[in-house]
């Protein structure tokens, strides 16, 4: 039996409050008034380019909901905070590997003269660029990067610098860069990683790859009671955002103690804690504010849609600042008690939506805090329960033309193909990491009315059963679809950007 569309998103609505339903975008009060900090989706799968198998990409992405023509200023990021991409390979929720992003902007003040006269001062331009685009000489600001490895603490541990590299500028449009596609791929550089072999790393503007129809979300749940998953109008379509991507070799990233082939993994950034605002600025970039004080963490994701329909409102900015290994004792009732399946039953109960009774959900808990046995569980004994993207790097990654948007859940009996052809079991994603086409939000809706009691696996694995969840097979969905086929099947994975304008209405970059 299918539910209607109408029923889940107002269910979501109300559980949502006032902060924006995406993977991760605006989704805590504070993170609203620093959007250069804000991670919005956070992506970890093993390669499935051709000739990649032994590398893992990990893509986070930050500064969401970017309009393309939002210049002159487009969208750096922030110089005065630090991104970081966190490691956990032996499942005690602490990373053991961090890859440290430290950006700066650079000013190429272009000045013209304007009246000919050499005794005239020349005078700066106020537009981003006088010319082609792609020539450095002709852009008035730039970013550039360095990359760090750190084993152990974050902050504390072993220091490695992996070096210095160049960020594209954003897609002005078609008439400041005539082929951005290629011009963006120029910034793909080689990252040496020492013994272990070498990766790639990309910083850069792309298309925003969450898909969901949230204009009519937010009108009043303005939404037809749909039957088909793809039938509902993906309003991000024309956003883009920033992109911190890496493909690392396997071996960089398991224990090379335990061999264990289950990573964990999380991004985050952090601001110094003071500020202190200059009331004359110098001309120049970043003259406005002095920054100081220890490194202080705003932002976090892990899995997605955690702090989003998970954790409550006024907890929302306490979860930005946590660490995983504090999960259980400061989250801990949002899993084992969750509302969002509770709200639905409440506002349409009367057609089937009826919240699961195993509490407290520790098939939650195997889904998003301990990873599932045999798929993507640590084999510590003494695991620590957490939020974090769980990836097994030894399950072989899927083409994308083959791949299965509802990931793991595939493996149930009913919902494998959800009404589509040729869209068999997959293993290989999410919640065992997460590619750029699961739809993860159908997923996580699905998993929390109870879709895992109705897996067929083994009580020890799954604890519970379907008696214990009787929407459970219920195709939940939101709309909005978008596969693997919609993205790219080479590293970084994501779309070339939309352009802030076109030159002609044939352009299509």
């Amino acid at each position: 039996m299918k539910y209607t569309t109408k029923a889940l998103i107002a269910a979501m609505t109300l559980c949502m409050s006032a902060s924006a339903f995406a993977s991760s975008h605006r989704e805590a009060p504070s993170i609203t008034k620093t959007p250069k900090v804000d991670a919005s989706d956070f992506y970890m799968f093993n390669s499935y380019e051709n000739n990649r198998s032994d590398y893992v990409t990990i893509i986070a992405n930050y500064l969401p909901l970017q309009d393309a023509y939002g210049g002159p200023n487009y969208f750096a990021l922030d110089p005065d905070a630090l991104y970081e991409i966190h490691i956990d390979n032996n499942g005690d929720a602490v990373e053991d590997i961090t890859f440290q992003f430290d950006f700066t902007q650079n000013l190429n003040s272009i000045e013209l003269d304007t009246d000919n006269d050499p005794s005239t001062a020349k005078v700066a331009i106020p537009l981003s660029n006088a010319g082609d685009a792609s020539n450095p000489a002709n852009v008035q600001t730039s970013e550039s990067y360095n990359v760090t490895m750190v084993k152990g603490d974050r902050r504390s541990g072993s220091r490695t610098s992996l070096g210095n590299f160049d960020k594209p500028f954003d897609y002005i449009g078609t008439k400041s860069f005539k082929d951005y596609p290629n011009y963006a791929r120029g910034f793909i550089q080689p990252l040496n990683l020492g013994s272990c072999g070498e990766g790639r790393v990309f910083v850069g503007q792309r298309a925003e790859g969450f898909a969901i129809d949230l204009g009519k979300v937010f009108d009043l749940v303005n939404l037809s009671p749909l039957g088909e998953r793809d039938e509902g109008t993906n309003i991000l379509a024309d956003k883009n955002v920033t992109s911190i991507a890496m493909e690392v070799p396997k071996s960089c990233l398991v224990n090379s103690t335990s061999n264990d082939p289950v990573i964990g993994a999380w991004t985050t950034a952090s601001v110094r804690q003071a500020t202190l605002v200059n009331p004359s600025p110098e001309s120049g970039i970043s003259t406005t504010a002095k920054k100081g004080g220890a490194w202080t963490q705003v932002s976090r994701l892990g899995m997605p849609l955690v702090n989003e329909v998970v954790i409550g409102l006024k907890d929302k900015d306490k979860f930005n600042a946590s660490e995983p290994k504090d999960d259980v004792d400061n989250f801990a009732p949002y899993v084992f008690y969750p509302t969002l399946p509770k709200l639905i039953e409440i506002l349409y109960g009367d057609v089937g939506a009826v919240a699961p009774t195993n509490f407290p959900r520790q098939d939650l808990v195997t889904a998003f805090l301990t990873g599932i046995p045999t798929v993507n569980k640590p084999a510590n004994a003494n695991q620590v329960p957490a939020d974090m993207l769980r990836l097994n790097t030894n399950i072989p990654a899927v083409a994308a033309d083959n791949q299965n948007d509802l990931g793991l859940l595939s493996i149930i009996s009913g919902i494998q193909t959800d009404g589509r052809p040729n869209a068999g079991a997959d293993t290989a994603g999410f919640p065992n990491g997460r590619r750029p086409g699961d739809d993860v939000t159908d997923i996580a809706l699905r998993v929390s009315m109870g879709a895992l009691c109705h897996s067929g696996l083994d009580a020890k694995v799954i604890p519970c059963a379907p008696t214990d969840a009787k929407a459970g097979e219920g195709l939940f969905t939101d709309g909005a679809l978008k596969t693997a086929k919609g993205f790219d099947s080479v590293f970084p994975y994501l779309k070339t950007p939309t352009p802030g304008a076109r030159t002609s209405t044939t352009d299509d970059q």
